[in-house]
């Protein structure tokens, strides 16, 4: 459950959620492989969809200000706005994951959790 709420301390420090995950799945690797499992498969959703879609959301900021300048930036208002929502969207995912591994329920994220699974 720590691992998956490990996402609100990048709401707090913004990039330290992966590694406090991280540090989850190294001291129970060999204890554990199911919270190896769940800590490895948040550190990497969290890399993806939290890091990820903040540098993407942050991206398409800069490009659409650079381009209001001739008018076209307009256009991308609204994919910057959707992108902006990516990571709180993962967020919201990480405390149903939370949520689920309290309750003794195996949590999988989508896409991540059955790449993670082979890998482990």
């Amino acid at each position: 459950m720590l691992s998956h709420l490990s996402i609100l301390a990048n709401l707090i420090t913004g990039f330290l959620g992966p590694v406090f995950a991280l540090i989850i799945y190294l001291v129970y690797k060999d204890r554990s492989r199911l919270i190896a499992y769940h800590a490895m498969q948040s550190m990497v959703f969290q890399l993806i969809w939290w890091l990820g879609g903040g540098i993407l959301a942050t991206v398409l900021w800069i490009v659409a200000g650079a381009l209001t300048a001739i008018c076209i930036g307009i256009v991308l208002y609204p994919l910057a706005i959707a992108a902006s929502l990516i990571p709180l969207a993962a967020l919201v995912y990480g405390i149903i994951g939370a949520i689920q591994t309290s309750q003794g329920q195996d949590f999988k994220y989508w896409l991540v959790g059955d790449w993670v699974r082979s890998t482990i």
